[in-house]
């Protein structure tokens, strides 16, 4: 058997802390339709058995009526069973998109907040849940165990905490479990969503979101097209659906004795790339320039959005601070005065020593 598994796609989210504008937001959100219909598509070529969305499908402070016709036209045209568990950001209840939409015939949407079964085939059991609620969901797989024979798969969106490396930095546990209940379970895999990170363990898949939603999400992610055994082995091969592009690049500007000479140094260090830029700017310039966010905002207009953070000093000239009687001073005095140094590592080891004296702990690297 095979199935598509996908997650966290979090249609009509607010893109806030991302930098992108009004404009540039309603982009992005319309990339994250351009996402599922890649997924959609994807099902079809593959002629796939099922589709399985592991829950955050969408937002539910934000969806539209207009979202939940695009879902249920985007799910009835796949022509394959369409298995979708609900989360945490869009939890089953009275006022969510899933009780509103009158899906095809295809479309199954889990409703309870305990896993019940499924029949996906002969001998094969899918086993799904819902979040109820967007807070406080317990885990699924407390207290559970499979009392069939055949193929039991489980189709959920909650966190594996088994241990500290299980916890994803800024997420917080939804519906917790551990490996070792999932091994008690005797479930022979779980599907998974919320954590937005691929993983692939043993018994257990998270697709991670298959387009990225803010920076910092970099590498392989999308959709994941499992083949499930016989004997409730899967295997995997993951297939990279996104619509954005996200990307984090450092830019030095030490020796810019220029606001434009800034600019320059950011242009040309994006000019390659596509979609959203986080540009980090550190180094040592001219005293008069004082670089803002705001001065990069027209700098590359081939991008959706470009956000800047400023980590920059101004360049100090050694032969003033020698003549300090503070700490910096003897500092600088002791490094100038050392025989043992080059003039390329005594210039790196005075940049290095005042950036650290003036408390910039973060910007200590030196080019």
């Amino acid at each position: 058997m095979r199935l598509l598994l996908f997650s966290d796609l979090h249609l009509d989210t607010a893109f806030h802390g991302t930098g992108a504008g009004p404009e540039a937001a309603r982009t992005r959100r319309a990339a994250l339709r351009t996402t599922l219909r890649r997924i959609t598509a994807l099902a079809r070529a593959e002629r796939v058995d099922a589709v399985l969305c592991g829950g955050d499908l969408y937002e539910h402070e934000r969806f539209s009526p207009d979202t939940a016709g695009f879902l249920r036209d985007a799910f009835e045209e796949v022509a394959v069973p369409v298995h979708l568990a609900p989360g945490n950001h869009d939890w089953y209840g009275p006022k969510s998109l899933y009780q509103q939409v009158a899906w095809s015939s295809n479309v199954h949407v889990f409703t309870e907040d305990r896993l019940v079964p499924e029949e996906l085939a002969d001998g094969v059991t899918l086993w799904g849940a819902a979040h109820v609620a967007p807070t406080t969901t317990e885990g699924f797989l407390d207290g559970f165990a499979v009392q069939r024979g055949g193929v039991n798969l489980a189709l959920f969106h909650g966190s594996e905490v088994a241990s500290p490396a299980g916890q994803e930095s800024g997420k917080a546990p939804h519906a917790p479990f551990s490996a070792r209940q999932l091994e008690a379970s005797r479930l022979d895999h779980a599907f998974l969503g919320h954590f937005h990170v691929p993983r692939h363990a043993e018994r257990h898949t998270y697709p991670g979101n298959p387009d990225p939603l803010t920076f910092g999400e970099h590498g392989p992610r999308g959709a994941v097209l499992c083949t499930v055994h016989e004997d409730g082995r899967v295997d995997r091969v993951r297939h990279d659906v996104s619509t954005s592009r996200v990307h984090d690049v450092a830019v030095d500007v030490t020796g810019a004795a220029s606001t434009d000479g800034v600019r320059e140094r950011v242009a040309a260090a994006v000019a390659d790339l596509k979609g959203v830029v986080r540009v980090s700017l550190h180094g040592d310039v001219a005293p008069d320039v004082d670089p803002l966010p705001t001065d990069l905002e027209t700098v590359a207009p081939h991008l959706d959005a470009l956000v800047a953070r400023c980590s920059v000093g101004a360049a100090e000239d050694p032969a003033a601070l020698a003549g300090e009687s503070t700490v910096r001073g003897r500092f600088v005095r002791d490094v100038r005065a050392d025989p043992g140094l080059d003039d390329d590592t005594r210039r790196r080891v005075l940049v290095t020593g005042l950036r650290a004296l003036d408390g910039r702990a973060a910007d200590l690297a030196v080019q």
